[in-house]
């Protein structure tokens, strides 16, 4: 076993500078916590797996193990962790993933046991999340929700940053301590960082406030991860936009402007995807991502039926879509069931018995989106109102706008005026209005 240098570098370099380690996962199952909850074991312990392999980590074993009552300095007894360090010998494992939070002793102390990396699930996402990122914003809030929990964790061992980043500048007195150190270090990065995200992110909102001026309704994709959203995304806007079958395959905000089958332009938004258990500082490091949510009109909840735990997952979404305080009403939310391709015709015929008022298709195939489209524009354009709308003939940017988005029922000339009847969208009826 190369034992030793296991645990030399930081979690960071050695899973970026050494593909396919090999690893272990284990799924503690906690009896005694306290949660809401109730997903099956197995079910979370092959979402970890599927994490794991996320970040290319060459899963060799995995495992629930039960525990009744947690150690508060190693989580499990001494039996379990001699039985796991029997495994990483014989398996010669790198990296042991545990799939729940991990207090910073726990961590150090299984280190110590074990003599290998030890992640826990926080770690793992914030991984795949730094792996992912595209965007200038979206790598700032990764590296800042990365340097949040690298501070927490500081109690387990010395990280020596100073030497890494070569700030020999911010060492201070003979009598600081290697810990102070090190914390001041990744204070500094952080007050860093954040300086940088707020110029990023004024520049987003602004952006929001324009898109938020233009006349064209938002339809987003919401779901799961692995859910299927980029797939729907590309199959509508027939573009090339990632969408491999991978957990987080999305980000940041992907948006495309595209034509109904009424001619009318509606701007497409693709989202990250969500997860059960999201770490704390990921939810506080993504709300600006997921803010783009709350300016759409239309929110499309894309579901993968094929897995056990869809009803699951459906309930991590809406509980995350209310945090966010966005309402879900029958006028602003639909429900596609994605992967009908992966299941049986007779699931199918059930679900076409018992869920009439959702979407059934196959992103991957096409399968249903005809239907998907005729719904999305049913909806972009219901509850339509009747407007007469009198407004001076020289404004020949207003008609053009009216003409691009309303329906005009008939129009009378007058000397300095129009006076215009128009069918248009509530929605539409008060962008107009403002622009007045």
């Amino acid at each position: 076993m190369k034992g030793i240098n296991k645990i030399s570098k930081s979690n960071k370099n050695i899973i970026t500078e050494n593909k396919n380690l090999n690893t272990l996962v284990i799924h503690p199952d906690i009896k005694l916590r306290k949660s809401n909850d109730n997903r099956d074991p197995q079910q979370c312990l092959d979402e970890a797996i599927s994490l794991t392999r996320a970040i290319s980590l060459n899963v060799l074993y995995s495992e629930i193990i039960t525990i009744n009552t947690p150690r508060p300095g190693t989580l499990m007894g001494s039996g379990r962790i001699a039985d796991i360090k029997t495994k990483i010998h014989d398996l010669d494992i790198y990296i042991v993933i545990l799939d729940g939070n991990v207090s910073p002793i726990q961590q150090r102390n299984l280190e110590r046991e074990w003599n290998v990396k030890v992640l826990d699930r926080t770690a793992l996402i914030l991984e795949i999340f730094g792996d992912r990122a595209v965007t200038k914003e979206g790598v700032l809030q990764v590296e800042l929700a990365q340097l949040n929990y690298q501070r927490t964790r500081l109690v387990r061992s010395w990280t020596h940053l100073e030497r890494q980043r070569g700030a020999t500048s911010f060492i201070g007195g003979p009598g600081e301590s290697q810990l102070e150190l090190d914390r001041r270090l990744i204070d500094d990065e952080i007050v860093k960082i954040k300086k940088r995200l707020n110029q990023v992110i004024k520049t987003r909102n602004l952006h929001r406030i324009e898109r938020k001026k233009t006349p064209h309704p938002i339809v987003s994709l919401i779901g799961y991860t692995n859910a299927g959203k980029s797939s729907l995304f590309n199959q509508i806007t027939m573009s090339d936009n990632l969408a491999k079958d991978m957990l987080f395959a999305t980000l940041d905000t992907t948006m495309r402007k595209i034509q109904t089958s009424t001619n009318q332009t509606i701007i497409l938004s693709d989202t990250v995807g969500f997860i059960s258990n999201l770490p704390t500082e990921l939810i506080e490091a993504f709300k600006s991502t997921l803010e783009e949510i709350m300016d759409a009109d239309l929110i499309i909840h894309v579901r993968d039926i094929s897995v056990v735990d869809t009803e699951d997952q459906r309930r991590d979404v809406i509980n995350i879509m209310e945090a966010l305080g966005k309402e879900l009403t029958k006028s602003n939310y639909i429900e596609v069931h994605n992967k009908i391709d992966l299941v049986s015709k007779e699931l199918v015929n059930t679900y076409k018995k018992t869920e009439s008022t959702k979407i059934l298709m196959s992103a991957k195939t096409g399968e249903g989106l005809g239907r998907l489209k005729l719904l999305i524009n049913e909806m972009i354009n219901a509850n339509k109102d009747y407007f007469v709308l009198k407004i001076p003939s020289s404004r020949l940017d207003l008609i053009s706008w009216i003409y691009k988005n309303s329906v005009v029922i008939s129009k009378r000339y007058n000397k300095t005026t129009l006076e215009i009847k128009m069918q248009i969208t509530k929605i539409n009826r008060n962008k107009l209005l403002s622009k007045i």
